[in-house]
């Protein structure tokens, strides 16, 4: 199997719970600017949720301090905007307490959990994420589209944008686009949404042990496959063998009908289920 290039989430929850029983706390702010040691968070909401259903919410303008206005020509949130917004400190413990506990989910995540992080290191708290989720990573491995900014996604999969660089309508919208690359994936667990990469050449674990069952069992199974800028494409196949030595690993088999070989790359391999009734080998 593929090493990975970074050190797993913790076992137990929430990493290990099934998708809708986790705590997911969706998380985007409004900046200044891109320079995480001098610009500032202007914007912020987290949301968290289990099962699809709000359970917190913390969304308000904040008073940067210093470089006010800086980047207003994006999300509009000038001076004049902000005046009488708090401070970070004065919500910083709410920030924590929605966050404790569930998994940090954003859109170029990096982006959020840094700023996030200096904010916090600012009034002498610490922000206790080193793991996170990025609908960004998600949706390149579920799709094939020309673009994967928010505003690409929603147009691309008619999800309503809302006010676009404001952070509870990117909130909303982020939910919505975790949902469908949810509804493609089809994860076992959280913890198998962290294990989708792009540009690691790593194969979710599930997806491996999967195959490797199917071969076992040399029933046809339906295999959901993207192969590199091409869309999602389903096959109907009896698989062979689950090549390991291959970085990544190759599942081999023949597709139905007609018995052609294919040799596939498990990394794109999105999903695998059990064909439907009536495919014969």
């Amino acid at each position: 199997m593929t090493k990975n290039s970074s050190p797993p989430p913790p076992a137990g929850p929430p990493w290990d719970l099934p998708v809708g029983e986790t705590p997911l706390a969706f998380v985007d702010l409004e900046m200044t600017g891109l320079d995480v040691e001098r610009d500032r968070v202007v914007e912020l909401c987290i949301e968290r949720t289990v099962g699809g259903e709000r359970v917190a919410l913390v969304s308000t303008l904040l008073d940067p301090g210093e470089r006010v206005g800086g980047a207003a020509h994006v999300h509009g949130l000038d001076a004049a905007a902000i005046a009488g917004a708090p401070a970070f400190d004065a919500v910083a413990g709410e920030v924590l307490e929605a966050l404790r506990g569930a998994v940090f989910v954003a859109h170029a995540a990096v982006w959020d959990h840094r700023f996030l992080g200096e904010e916090c290191k600012r009034v002498g708290l610490v922000l206790e994420v080193d793991h996170w989720l990025d609908t960004l990573v998600l949706a390149r491995r579920a799709f094939a589209f020309p673009s994967y900014s928010l505003d690409a996604l929603c147009r691309e999969l008619a999800i309503d944008r809302g006010r676009a660089h404001r952070a509870e309508s990117d909130v909303l919208a982020m939910r919505a686009v975790f949902a469908r690359c949810v509804d493609v994936l089809a994860p076992a667990s959280t913890r198998d949404l962290w294990d989708v990469r792009i540009g690691e050449r790593h194969a979710r674990p599930t997806i491996v042990l999967a195959c490797e069952a199917a071969v076992k069992h040399g029933l046809p199974v339906r295999v959901t496959y993207r192969a590199a800028r091409r869309a999602p494409e389903p096959l109907t196949m009896v698989l062979l063998e689950v090549r390991s030595d291959l970085d990544p690993p190759g599942v081999v088999g023949y597709q139905l009908p007609g018995r052609g070989r294919r040799q596939l790359r498990a990394d794109r391999i999105l999903r695998i289920e059990p064909a439907t009734a009536g495919t014969s080998p």
